[in-house]
């Protein structure tokens, strides 16, 4: 039995070792390949456009970017043609430019991070619940961090049908996704994150509440326009030029749903304007100012410090995710969106460089965030952190068969070594 117990415990702790060096080798990158060597943009540059070719099942639109210029660009398209001007929904995406809309009321003294936010609501406010509706602030909302339990996700309305209004898709959104509890409302402490696309619904109410504007005229007039985004707008009017084609996994045509949920998930935007987007977060080639004039440097530098972790890793400041450490004392930065039919975009950003990538694409589910990924390890040996939740499924299984091949192993070994010891023979008298 002793023999048994003492295997065992050997087994065991090799196992964790195991265990524990596996993941911690899988989260550091060792063995994970960079899509080709470092430095060699015009390679990597190539390699996008071929994958996409083979992978993009409808349109997609990919600009290479350093030091904010554009050095490499590709375009697919299965039906009408796309270009850099194309406007792509980008679901998720959206948020990263609410977050600026936001800060701008903020830069302009109209609102304050941590104050409550029902300070500024008059058409709707939060229901009562067991928590503190007080400790629901913007700055908790940017950084999904408010206790917000309504985890949206919106599918959206399908033409012809009646979009839900604002005030009614915060108390329950038509529209939630499968699985989304879908009414907005604090069903946690506050303080820890909890992605919630209707702490971002409510943001645009707030906006709405606070300028006097609608939400749209408000981020066309004060952020869009400023940063040369003319092909960017969360409305899209009917009859607009250069739209991209919805399409489904399969590749076949689908359905273009609309939000009330502007500043979650209704982003219409270019190739080319996600270019100026990412240009605008450093100094222009003619001395124009980091922000350019629509939000200081001092409060870009602010919306990249950490605010939300998961598992001991930074990924959240003021919307914007945090993908990897930039190895320069901060975070290559940015967002994705992903939804129905099969809609998928990513914008990754290197503030200290000035580097980025923009993919806009549909009619694959993951393509754009599996590029993006591959560009953060390619630039900087870092595994964005999205690519490690896509892969923690797989990341503990080989952890799993990796401890338990230790624990078999040296459990045998010990096993074998201690019934190998004879006791000592006593010797004659």
């Amino acid at each position: 039995m002793a023999r048994f117990i003492k295997s065992c415990l050997a087994g065991l702790l090799a196992a964790a070792l195991a265990g524990g060096l596996f993941l911690f080798g899988a989260i550091e990158g060792w063995g994970r390949p960079r899509l080709v060597p470092a430095g060699e943009t015009d390679r990597f540059g190539a390699a996008v456009a071929d994958r996409l070719d083979r992978d993009s099942k409808g349109n997609a639109a990919f600009v290479l970017v350093e030091a904010g210029r554009p050095v490499s660009e590709h375009f697919v398209s299965r039906g009408a043609p796309v270009d850099r001007d194309t406007r792509f929904q980008v679901a998720s995406l959206s948020k990263w430019s609410t977050a600026w809309g936001v800060l701008t009321l903020v830069e302009q003294g109209k609102l304050d991070l941590d104050a409550p936010v029902s300070r500024y609501l008059t058409r709707w406010s939060l229901p009562a619940s067991a928590f503190d509706n007080d400790k629901v602030t913007v700055r908790r909302l940017l950084s999904h961090t408010a206790g917000l339990t309504d985890g949206l996700g919106y599918a959206g309305f399908a033409p012809g049908a009646p979009v839900q209004s604002l005030e009614a898709s915060l108390t329950r959104a038509a529209d939630a996704s499968p699985g989304a509890d879908g009414s907005v409302r604090v069903g946690a402490e506050p303080g820890a994150f909890r992605y919630s696309g209707g702490g971002y619904t409510l943001l645009q109410l707030i906006v709405e509440e606070v300028s006097g504007q609608t939400f749209n005229d408000y981020m066309v007039q004060t952020v869009f326009t400023p940063l040369g985004m003319t092909r960017t707008t969360y409305v899209l009017e009917d009859g607009a030029d250069n739209v991209a084609t919805f399409y489904d996994a399969e590749g076949a045509p689908a359905t273009h749903f609309r939000f009330a949920s502007l500043a979650a998930t209704s982003l219409y935007t270019s190739a080319g304007d996600m270019t100026r987007f990412i240009a605008a977060h450093a100094p222009g080639r003619n001395g124009e100012p980091v922000g350019r004039g629509v939000l200081s440097p001092e409060t870009l530098r602010a919306m990249r410090r950490p605010h939300a972790s998961t598992m001991g890793a930074d990924i959240w400041g003021l919307g914007v995710m945090l993908y990897a450490p930039n190895n320069a004392g901060d975070f290559i930065i940015g967002h994705d969106g992903d939804n129905e039919p099969a809609i998928n975009t990513a914008v990754r950003l290197d503030p200290a460089s000035g580097d980025g990538i923009v993919l806009l694409e549909t009619g694959n589910e993951l393509l754009a965030t599996r590029i993006a990924g591959d560009w953060v390890f390619w630039k900087s040996g870092e595994v964005d952190f999205l690519v490690l939740k896509m892969e923690l499924r797989k990341i503990l299984t080989w952890a799993a068969v990796g401890a338990g091949l230790a624990f078999l192993t040296v459990f045998l070994l010990v096993w074998r070594l201690a019934r190998r010891r004879k006791p000592a023979v006593a010797a004659a008298p």
